[in-house]
């Protein structure tokens, strides 16, 4: 599984030949469709047409809408073993357990999360 935050979106959301290719590399490696929690929405989106490209890749993620009980307290439990990262941050990984794999452009707050989750692969961007 793949799951994207928000750096992670923006870069597969770009619309050039290196996003071209790191799509067909993800497809390759098993890793599609992509994951979006919709918390990270609130991250990524600005409500305005800066959006389209966003908004055009999103028609082709899996988005998961719902933040169980559980999800949230191991994420809360993520957050505070690893001292760092936001709470968006911090469920994303919680999404990707175990043995998922997350895009980002923050590898330091995410891998810092990931350090004590479950089999998570940081993929930086």
């Amino acid at each position: 599984m793949l799951v994207l935050d928000s750096g992670g979106l923006s870069r597969l959301g770009a619309r050039d030949r290196a996003t071209a290719a790191l799509l067909i590399a993800l497809r390759r490696q098993g890793l599609w469709p992509p994951v979006v929690p919709t918390m990270v929405l609130v991250e990524s989106l600005t409500g305005a047409g800066s959006d389209a490209n966003a908004n055009r890749f999103l028609k082709i993620c899996e988005l998961t809408a719902d933040v169980p009980e559980g999800l949230a307290r191991r994420a809360a439990s993520l957050r505070a073993k690893a001292g760092r990262g936001s709470a968006v941050d911090a469920l994303t990984v919680a999404t990707a357990e175990p043995g998922g794999h997350v895009l980002t452009s923050d590898p330091r707050d995410v891998g810092a999360l990931a350090a004590n989750a479950a089999d998570v692969t940081v993929l930086p961007v």
